[in-house]
């Protein structure tokens, strides 16, 4: 069976700090280049039936140096909007708002939590029928990745909390056993 192997952009300074990085489009840091680079070898010789960016500058660079040139920029791709919370760190906002989880809570300014499993719900309706003819690529991001994963296994988008944050410049591996949609690989450098 096909799967669908989803990147997580290399290292930005904003991934170092923890700060959240939503619609800002911030550049790899050279360790972030590295990692991208070192996805490389991992996906050689595999052939993809189609390969697909969030068309932020973070996950455009990091598929060119994995050696994934020509992915399709897709808007439903782009990380969460946070809003007022964009470039604060977990911490901070914990400061705004004693008590706030990201996944319960949403976020001040942006996209609640269903509009961006609306997002990844229409761009896993147009791919799952690619997965019938071969692996399908995704380079996006942390939250969206975990958002992505949940709606795959036909859960709450609210359950993405159940999976950690994919480190940057990491594969996660989605597919199926027998018949039923499953992780196959998470977090992998």
């Amino acid at each position: 069976m096909s799967e669908l192997i989803v990147i997580r952009h290399g290292e930005t300074a904003w991934s170092r700090t923890g700060q959240h990085a939503g619609r800002t489009d911030l550049p790899l840091t050279e360790a972030g280049q590295e990692a991208a680079r070192a996805l490389a070898p991992r996906l050689a010789g595999r052939e993809f039936a189609a390969v697909y960016s969030s068309p932020l500058t973070r996950a455009v660079r990091t598929a060119e140096l994995a050696g994934l040139s020509g992915a399709e920029p897709d808007a439903d791709l782009i990380e969460w909007d946070y809003g007022r919370f964009e470039g604060l760190t977990a911490e901070q906002i914990l400061e705004l708002k004693p008590g706030w989880e990201l996944w319960r809570d949403g976020v001040a300014g942006g996209e609640d939590l269903g509009q961006v499993a609306k997002r990844v719900d229409a761009f896993l309706g147009r791919v799952r029928p690619l997965l019938d003819t071969g692996d399908v690529a995704v380079i996006a991001h942390g939250h969206l990745s975990r958002i992505l994963t949940a709606r795959w296994l036909g859960l709450d988008p609210s359950a993405a909390r159940q999976f950690g944050h994919p480190h940057p410049g990491t594969i996660n591996t989605l597919g199926y056993e027998h018949g039923a949609p499953v992780v196959l690989g998470w977090n992998v450098p």
